[in-house]
């Protein structure tokens, strides 16, 4: 999987960009809040990127931050949902008002972004309801490129990559978390106390 791509920008069309690294152009779509956020073409640039295979094809999309990719990668988990009505979400709403949204359970804005349906919009807010709590601006922690993410954050993230659910991430990441602790030292005490 790549995870991530540093080069100079060649090219932006919304919704796709060119992104040359050391010699080879990759391809990138991305929603508008990440174009809004783009240098000027021939300046240096860093996404966070998630590659979806298909059968005819292999299409890369590209996030300014870590939060965008996240919100990205569960929205494409919902059936009906794909990689194009995510980029249309992320491209419509911000990912702290789309929490806010599912929260409240708010089905009428969702249905303004294009691609999406009344009953997606429930589908939506039915299937992110329980992630929600861990979509706010306090849990998942924005990164900009370049900048490294807290052990927390880092913690809580491996944690969900292992298959727990965000909310019961942070549970058990703040349970056990102490000043100086590293990322590796919180992941091991958080595994120790899921398993009592």
């Amino acid at each position: 999987m790549i995870g991530r791509l540093a080069g100079k920008l060649l090219s932006k069309q919304p919704p796709q960009l060119l992104l040359d690294v050391n010699g080879v152009g990759y391809e990138i779509e991305a929603p508008m809040s990440t174009f809004f956020k783009l240098p000027a073409v021939g300046e240096p640039l860093a996404l966070h990127t998630h590659l979806v295979v298909r059968e005819d094809a292999q299409l890369l999309y590209g996030f300014a931050t870590l939060v965008e990719k996240a919100l990205f990668r569960e929205l494409i988990k919902i059936s009906g949902i794909g990689p194009k009505v995510a980029l249309a979400v992320l491209s419509g709403i911000s990912a702290d008002d789309f929490w806010a949204t599912v929260r409240a359970g708010e089905t009428g804005r969702l249905v303004k972004v294009p691609g999406i349906g009344k009953k997606t919009a429930e589908r939506i807010v039915v299937e992110m309801r329980d992630k929600a709590g861990a979509g706010d601006a306090g849990s998942f922690i924005t990164i900009q490129p370049g900048v490294p993410a807290s052990p927390l954050a880092e913690a809580r993230g491996a944690l969900e990559g292992l298959g727990y659910k965000p909310v019961e991430a942070q549970r058990l990441t703040d349970a056990v978390k102490q000043d100086g602790m590293t990322t590796d030292q919180i992941i091991r005490e958080a595994l120790k106390r899921a398993a009592r």
